[in-house]
């Protein structure tokens, strides 16, 4: 892959040549030989192995649906009427200890018409109507313990209580727990969902909360207004870009990627080079980031956009290295050889890889597409992916084995020089 190139470039000039790039023109050229056919190889794989498994894609999307529904924990309007008398008279956080499911109730309409904003000391009382949130595979269990379930619209009730969303746009409240926010305490507030890039989530009190999340909060209007200016809910503020998270994590990376490593038994050390370091570096900060107020949320075509340029420069260098005697290293020097082997390297171990997944995990084809294209860190066969399924499923597969899929690479590329 691409970063692998430009390790090995590193490691062969430093090596051999006293840092001299230029006189190692054969690696760039072999690379441009064998990145089309090799792209091929990833496809082809991948169709073979949908023809010999006889996928069916229909059938594949909603196995899917089935699997996402049932280990999601979306979150689920349900008003219940209280009906247990072994809860009557109980404060709510008993209440919340006794049911071990994981739940929010939103609001209480008390028998006199009242609606409020439950507090942890608020009592239950007969005949109570609660609205909860809560994931679909729990509600007959709340049902068994509280009472049965009532069809109500609560909108249309006339109280002072109301339901809206609020971003999070304040950097010092990344990485925040929700229950460190204290809402029913300090705003007689109830958070009930989070929306993080499109997906809603259960606003779980260990939740913890990322820059450009919707926290959705129930209560008086006055309340929400003072929660909305304390968390920013701006958004001009997530148009704006974190440079300095950026840049501090290609200064880090680049830092990273110089310190030698000693391997036993080798003449010279390994490096992760600019490849590597910050590849590494940028997932340590997503982890451990918002421990140390580095806010590394940035817009999705912002993203884009810097990743597409950055591998556009770096291909374009390439092919301006490799483009001078590129006809001539096809034509006279083996270059059809080196397509060849391109090939086999990149078809034989996804095609082995492949069917083992398929034939003994059962993995789900249109995941299989993906963890093949990450495997290979290829976008372009990703996008191939992307477009045959019609889901996120690639993508997701993608994501998951690439970071450690371009380590490896980037290792792998010195290691052959190292041995060799």
């Amino acid at each position: 892959n691409t970063p692998g190139l430009g390790a090995a470039q590193q490691t062969l000039a430093q090596l051999h040549f006293d840092g001299k790039l230029d006189v190692v023109p054969e690696i760039a050229s072999g690379y441009a030989a064998a990145y089309t056919l090799g792209v091929l190889g990833i496809i082809l794989s991948m169709l073979i192995i949908r023809a010999i498994f006889k996928v069916k894609l229909d059938k594949e999307s909603r196995q899917i649906e089935e699997e996402t529904a049932a280990s999601v924990l979306k979150p689920h309007l349900v008003t219940y009427k209280v009906e247990n008398q072994l809860i009557f008279g109980k404060p709510l956080d008993e209440l919340m200890k006794l049911i071990d499911r994981n739940f929010v109730i939103s609001r209480i309409k008390k028998s006199n018409n009242e609606v409020i904003i439950p507090q942890s000391s608020t009592i239950i009382e007969q005949g109570d109507l609660l609205l909860i949130v809560l994931s679909i595979q729990d509600e007959d269990a709340l049902k068994a313990f509280i009472g049965s379930t009532v069809e109500m619209d609560w909108e249309a009730i006339h109280a002072p209580v109301v339901s809206r969303r609020i971003l999070v746009t304040k950097s010092e409240f990344n990485g925040r727990t929700i229950g460190s926010l204290r809402l029913p305490m300090g705003y007689r507030l109830n958070a009930t969902r989070v929306n993080r890039a499109g997906v809603d989530l259960l606003a779980n009190p260990n939740l913890t909360l990322q820059m450009g999340d919707r926290l959705t909060v129930v209560g008086k209007l006055e309340d929400i207004n003072r929660l909305a200016e304390r968390l920013g809910n701006s958004m001009k503020r997530l148009n704006e870009p974190n440079m300095i998270t950026l840049f501090v994590g290609i200064f880090l990376g680049i830092i990273l990627g110089s310190i030698p490593l000693a391997i036993p038994g080798m003449s010279s050390s390994m490096k992760l080079g600019l490849a590597g370091g910050p590849l590494i570096t940028a997932i340590l900060i997503s982890k451990f980031g918002p421990h140390y107020k580095l806010v590394t949320y940035t817009t999705m075509s912002a993203n884009l956009m810097l990743r597409e340029i950055g591998i556009s420069l770096f291909l374009a260098c390439v092919g301006l290295d490799a483009g001078v005697g590129f006809v001539d290293t096809v034509v006279n020097q083996g270059g059809f050889a080196w397509i060849g082997y391109g090939f086999i390297i990149t078809f034989v171990p996804l095609m082995i890889v492949g069917s083992i997944a398929r034939w003994c995990y059962k993995i789900n084809y249109f995941t299989l597409m993906g963890l093949i294209a990450g495997s290979t860190t290829d976008p372009p066969a990703l996008a191939y992916s992307n477009g045959v399924a019609g889901n996120d499923m690639p993508a997701v597969g993608y994501a998951t084995v690439y970071p450690l899929t371009m380590f490896l690479r980037v290792l792998t590329a010195q290691l052959l020089i190292l041995i060799l």
